[in-house]
């Protein structure tokens, strides 16, 4: 299956996991303006053709610095017309790949006019690359107008400055960089020409510390309020499975968790910790006649997303009120994290038409196998194979928990091997599926969320087994979300 166009976000995922791997941003700086360079050549006839660099102050300039580089190594004489003063160059790896270039570079600080753009045979556009949002600001804008009046051929680097907006640079190619960014398309971006520059497959089929990249910090202005309400249901025969799961929630920074259970688990889980908040839902056991109830939950609370299924048990009456709450939710635009004992459900539910609130299904290998494949052997590409197909047909998100986890919404598909053999010990799935639900509660894509809470919760369990070692429980990974989420906030660049 061919991969989707690469979102800006998607593109500094992967960087960061590249970098996790050992991958310098100076090293995929340096092959990224290698091979600008090769691909200017190529439509070049000689050194003798004049060539111009139009370079940001940003990554994307670091690039153009660094084909610079290349074409003065193979004879050619490029000039560089740099849109701010050098000491605005943002990051360290662009500032050396200017420092580099500088002494023996024809250097013009400021915006070139089209006349003095219109004798080269040909101009590099890097000036703004992933990570552009709208219209492109002064000086950039008045670059890119007087580019778009000169007649000389256009070679943009990553993707045209200005893409999707009505200030946009109209290249003749695009060198794409490692893959072909969202947006981009042959009108827009002229022959799009795909270049690897180096990064290892594992950045980006695997997770890694990149997804902390994901996670939905508060937009400016609303005064860092966190928000996300979520409701559990679970419970029943069992009630600190559905205690764990509302207690991560809080931990991995929602507003609220709220969660429904039979009595006498909802007493239970009520003296577990007054931060939950609970509602006790019919007598021992979900029954079908609680479904109404449970539904006036959802609408009376207003809740961002449902997890449901934790500690339910597998009495028939359970079961039938857990097809007929998630066929009714997943009809509904909330987000569904389907856990447990509610994933017999996912089965017999009609899937929802294309572009309905996600719904993540979080089954072990054991579910996995009994749920959605009816085996007990397979071997592990025809397991993910198998997963994306069914996560197309039902329209779901399937994280799949595994010794490496199989995580697809079908397009998609990543593996999760960041945990410990000690996370096995109950509890900890109910853990997962918390963190998955306070994530798409706030907005974050299904399998975006599956990807960040496999990495977040498997490095929590890892700090965790540091201090506890075999001895760890659930709620020792819970108490370490929020350090895990600090570090990993601080290790990537946001």
């Amino acid at each position: 299956m061919e991969a989707p166009p690469q979102s800006a976000r998607e593109t500094r995922v992967i960087e960061a996991n590249a970098v996790a791997l050992g991958v310098s941003i100076e090293t995929l700086m340096e092959n990224a303006g290698r091979a600008v360079a090769e691909e200017a050549a190529r439509h070049l006839k000689g050194p003798t053709d004049g060539i111009a660099i139009l370079a940001g102050t940003g990554n994307n300039g670091g690039d153009g610095f660094a084909a610079a580089h290349y074409l003065k190594q193979w004879g050619f004489s490029p000039d560089v017309w740099l849109l701010g003063p050098p000491g605005e160059i943002r990051t360290s790896p662009a500032r050396r790949c200017y420092e580099r270039i500088a002494p023996t570079t024809r250097l013009h600080v400021g915006v070139p006019r089209s006349q003095d753009l219109g004798g080269y045979s040909l101009v590099i556009d890097a000036m703004l690359g992933t990570g552009q949002h709208g219209e492109p600001r002064p000086p950039v804008r008045e670059a890119v107008l007087a580019l778009n009046g000169a007649d000389v051929p256009v070679l943009s680097v990553d993707e045209p400055t200005g893409l999707g907006s009505a200030v946009a640079v109209h290249p003749r190619w695009t060198v794409a960089l490692q893959a072909v960014k969202a947006g981009m398309t042959t009108e827009n971006s002229g022959e799009i020409l795909v270049r690897s520059i180096g990064i290892p497959p594992a950045a980006e089929r695997e997770t890694g510390p990149g997804v902390f990249l994901l996670y939905p910090l508060p937009a400016p202005g609303s005064h860092s309020r966190r928000t996300g309400r979520v409701l559990v249901v679970g419970g029943g025969p069992y009630a600190g499975a559905p205690a764990l799961a509302g207690l991560a929630i809080l931990r991995s920074g929602a507003e609220r968790a709220v969660v429904a259970a039979p009595q006498p688990a909802a007493g239970h889980i009520q003296s577990f910790s007054p931060n939950l908040i609970v509602h006790p839902i019919g007598t021992d056991r979900f029954q079908p006649s609680d479904v109404p109830s449970l539904l006036h939950l959802v609408e009376q609370l207003r809740v961002d997303a449902v997890v449901v299924g934790m500690g339910v048990g597998d009495a028939p009456e359970s079961a039938a009120a857990m097809t007929d709450f998630v066929g009714r939710v997943r009809g509904r635009p909330i987000p569904l994290v389907v856990d447990a004992d509610a994933l017999g459900s996912l089965g017999t539910v009609r899937a929802p038409s294309e572009g309905s609130a996600p719904c993540v299904a979080t089954p072990n290998r054991h579910e996995f196998d009994a749920r959605f494949l009816d085996l007990r052997e397979s071997v592990p590409d025809s397991r993910l194979e198998a997963a994306r197909r069914i996560a197309q047909e039902r329209r779901l998100t399937i994280l799949a928990k595994d010794e490496v986890d199989l995580l697809t919404d079908g397009a998609r598909a990543y593996r999760n091997g960041h945990h410990h053999p000690a996370m096995t010990v109950g509890g900890v799935g109910d853990v997962l599926a918390g963190v998955v639900g306070s994530l798409v509660a706030r907005g974050v894509d299904g399998l975006d969320a599956a990807r960040l809470a496999a990495y977040w919760v498997g490095e929590a369990g890892l700090r965790a087994f540091s201090q506890k070692s075999w001895g760890l429980v659930a709620t020792d990974v819970i108490d370490e979300l929020p350090g895990a989420l600090r570090d990993g906030l601080t290790r990537v660049e946001r």
